[in-house]
C-alpha cells in the first residue's frame, strides 16, 4: 500500500497540494517541479482514490488535489463524489492523459474544478493550479493529433537532440504514461528494444533518471 505524506514545510502564501496518481515516474516528475517551487507545498501523495481519502482525514490542510482519472481501487471520477461529500472546500484539478470531451463533461458534472492534460506545459499546469485554488474553473481541451502531426509538433524542439523517428515515437508514449511493456505492445517491439531506446533518449537529452525525463517533458511541453 503506497501512501506518502510529505511536509516540505507549510508556508504562508503557498498552495497546499495533494497528488493522486498511480504512475510513480510521473509523480516523481511533479515532485521535482512543484515540490521545489515557491508557489506550492506538496502535503501528500497517493496512488488511488481510497488512499487519497485516507490522507485527507489525516491532513485537512489541503487547497488543491491533482487527481488522475484512471487509478486502481477507486478511480478519479468516483473519488470526486466522496471528496465533495466529505471535503467540499478542497478544489479538484483533474490531471490526466485522457483527452476525451465526454470525460471532461463528466468531471464537470461530478464537481471537478478543472481538467488539464498531462501533456500540458509547466506554465499551463502552474497557471491552472493557481486559478483553481482561487475558485476559477479551468477546463483545457484540445483535438486529438494523429501521431504524424504530433511528430511535426515535436520536431522543431527535438531536432537538435538528434532523436530518431522511433525515439520520438517512444517519447510520445512515455508522455502519455505508457509503461515499457505497453509501448512494446503498441509498437510490436521487444521490451528489451524499448528499454534500449529509452536509454538512448536519456543519453541524448543528458538526463540521469526517469523522473528527470518526465520533468523535462513537462517543462518543455514535449
Amino acid at each position: 500500500m503506497y501512501i506518502e505524506k510529505i511536509q516540505f514545510g507549510t508556508m504562508e502564501g503557498k498552495i497546499d497540494l495533494m497528488i493522486a496518481d498511480d504512475h510513480p515516474l510521473f509523480v516523481d516528475g511533479l515532485k521535482m517541479i512543484l515540490g521545489n517551487s515557491d508557489l506550492f507545498n506538496i502535503v501528500g501523495i497517493a496512488n488511488d482514490g481510497k488512499q487519497l481519502l485516507y490522507l485527507l482525514t489525516q491532513n485537512t490542510k489541503t487547497d488543491v488535489i491533482l487527481l488522475d482519472v484512471n487509478m486502481p481501487n477507486l478511480n478519479g471520477l468516483d473519488t470526486i463524489k466522496y471528496l465533495k461529500q466529505s471535503f467540499p472546500e478542497v478544489r479538484i484539478l483533474m490531471l490526466t492523459a485522457y483527452n476525451d470531451s465526454k470525460l471532461v463533461e463528466e468531471a464537470k458534472r461530478m464537481g471537478a474544478d478543472g481538467y488539464i492534460l498531462k501533456n500540458s506545459s509547466r506554465a499551463d499546469l502552474t497557471d491552472a493550479i493557481q486559478k483553481v485554488a482561487q475558485g476559477i474553473p479551468v477546463f483545457h481541451s484540445q483535438k486529438d493529433l494523429p501521431l504524424e502531426d504530433a511528430f511535426k509538433k515535436m520536431d522543431v524542439f527535438l531536432r537538435k537532440y538528434n532523436l530518431t523517428k522511433r525515439e520520438k515515437e517512444i517519447l510520445l508514449y512515455l508522455k502519455q504514461t505508457y509503461t515499457n511493456q505497453q509501448i512494446a505492445d503498441q509498437l510490436h517491439l521487444s521490451i528489451y528494444t524499448v528499454e534500449t531506446h529509452r536509454k538512448n533518449i536519456m543519453q541524448k537529452l543528458q538526463l540521469n533518471s526517469p523522473a528527470a525525463l518526465v520533468k523535462f517533458m513537462i517543462e518543455f511541453n514535449v
